[in-house]
C-alpha cells in the first residue's frame, strides 16, 4: 500500500491509460484504495504466486483479453518506468514512434535503488550500483541475460545466482503472444531481441525501501521465491540484518541521461 500512490501518480504522468490490478492476499488496505480510483480495474485472488506459475497464468489470462491490439505495460508496484526524454515525451509519443519503425516492444533493465544508510533508516533511494554487471545470452529464448547490482555485489553468496535485470515491460500485445519468466522473457522469440540498436529504458526498484528487513523476513516464511526457496535463505537473512548497502562505488540517481551515458538506457534511433 506505501507504493501505491507514487505508482499511479508516476505512470499516469506517462499516459497510461487505465491499470489493470491483481491482488493475491493483501491485507493492508491495497484492495479498498484500488477499488476507489477511477481509472484502475482489480481482480483478487487467494490462490498462491508460486502455484499460478508466479504470477504469469494471472497475467497471461488478462492480457489475453484485455490487452489485444494495444500497446501494455506490465510492472510490479516496486517498479517505475522511464526512459530518454520521459519528463517532456509520454508514453503515446514513445509507443508512435516505435509503431512506425515497427517495432513491437521496448526493453528496460531493472535498477535496484538503495539508501546511503541502513535499510531502516528511510533514507531517499537514489543510489545505485553502476558498472558491476554481466551480460549473456540465453540461447534458448535468445534473450539477454543481465546480472549484477547491488543485490549480487552484497546480498548473494554467488553472483551467479544474481537476479535477472533485463524485461520486457511493454510490447503491442498480441492474444499468440506470452510471457514466460516473468516479464524477463517471452514468445514469440524476435520479441527478445532486447538491444539491437533500439532504444531501452530502465525501471527503477524500490525493493529497497524503508521496511524491507521486515519484508524479508515474511518473503522467507511464505517460500515463493521463483528458484528453488532454500537456496536463497542466505539472501532473507542478510537482508533482515538490516545491512548498509552503500558502497564507495555506488553513484546517486542523476536522470536518465546519466544512465545513458553510464550505458544503462539507451535512445537508440529516438531523437
Amino acid at each position: 500500500m506505501p507504493r501505491l500512490p507514487g505508482f499511479l501518480d508516476h505512470h499516469r504522468r506517462l499516459g497510461v491509460g487505465h491499470f489493470l490490478f491483481v491482488d493475491n492476499g493483501s491485507d493492508d488496505g491495497t484492495a479498498e484504495f484500488l477499488t476507489a480510483q477511477p481509472d484502475v480495474s482489480l481482480w483478487r485472488t487467494g490462490a498462491g504466486y508460486r502455484a499460478a506459475r508466479f504470477g504469469l497464468d494471472w497475467i497471461g489470462w488478462l492480457m489475453m483479453r484485455h490487452a489485444h491490439g494495444h500497446w501494455a505495460l506490465v510492472l510490479d508496484a516496486d517498479e517505475a518506468l522511464i526512459y530518454p526524454y520521459w519528463e517532456t515525451r509520454d508514453l503515446r509519443a514513445l509507443t508512435g514512434w516505435l509503431d512506425a519503425q515497427g517495432r513491437e516492444m521496448f526493453p528496460a533493465m531493472m535498477l535496484d535503488l538503495y539508501p546511503k544508510g541502513r535499510l531502516s533508516g528511510g533514507g531517499a533511494l537514489e543510489w545505485f550500483d553502476s558498472g558491476n554487471y554481466s551480460i549473456q545470452m540465453q540461447p534458448k529464448m535468445r534473450n539477454l541475460w543481465i546480472q549484477g547490482g547491488v543485490r549480487s555485489r552484497m546480498l548473494l553468496d554467488d553472483p551467479r545466482r544474481g537476479p535477472t535485470l533485463t524485461k520486457v515491460p511493454l510490447v503491442k500485445w498480441n492474444r499468440r503472444f506470452a510471457y514466460v519468466n516473468s516479464t524477463h522473457s517471452i514468445l514469440p522469440r524476435r520479441l527478445n531481441h532486447f538491444y539491437d540498436g533500439g532504444p531501452s529504458g530502465i525501471l527503477l526498484h524500490d525493493k529497497f525501501a524503508d521496511g524491507a528487513p521486515g519484508r524479508a523476513a515474511l518473503e522467507k516464511a511464505r517460500g515463493e521465491h521463483f528458484f528453488d526457496p532454500a537456496l536463497f535463505d542466505n539472501y532473507y537473512d542478510a537482508l533482515i540484518a538490516d545491512p548498509v548497502l552503500h558502497g564507495p562505488h555506488s553513484k546517486r540517481l542523476r536522470g536518465w541521461r546519466q544512465l545513458e551515458a553510464l550505458g544503462l538506457m539507451s535512445r537508440g534511433g529516438w531523437v
